[in-house]
């Protein structure tokens, strides 16, 4: 399925300043560190480094949400990630 979803962003958007394959290659980041979290509890340098990539992605995920709501349910619906904790 990933395969098939890059696939699907690359030719969407075929260039990498697209906010949606930027999400998408933070999206992928995160699910390596988190990998290389659960073997190395005590790497606190990876962890610091996933807290930007999130914090970075969350920025990007508002940006996308403001700009484009549409494109912004249907990458959260495409990663499988947790929406933005919205206080309306």
């Amino acid at each position: 399925m990933t395969n098939n979803l890059l696939f699907t962003i690359n030719v969407s958007f075929p260039k990498n300043g697209f906010t949606e394959n930027q999400i998408y290659a933070l999206t992928q980041r995160v699910t390596q560190l988190s990998s290389h979290l659960q073997t190395h509890t005590k790497d606190y340098s990876s962890q610091r480094g996933l807290r930007k990539i999130l914090g970075k992605r969350k920025r990007l995920l508002i940006y996308l949400l403001n700009t484009n709501p549409s494109k912004y349910d249907e990458l959260i619906e495409q990663l499988a990630i947790r929406g933005l904790k919205l206080d309306l």
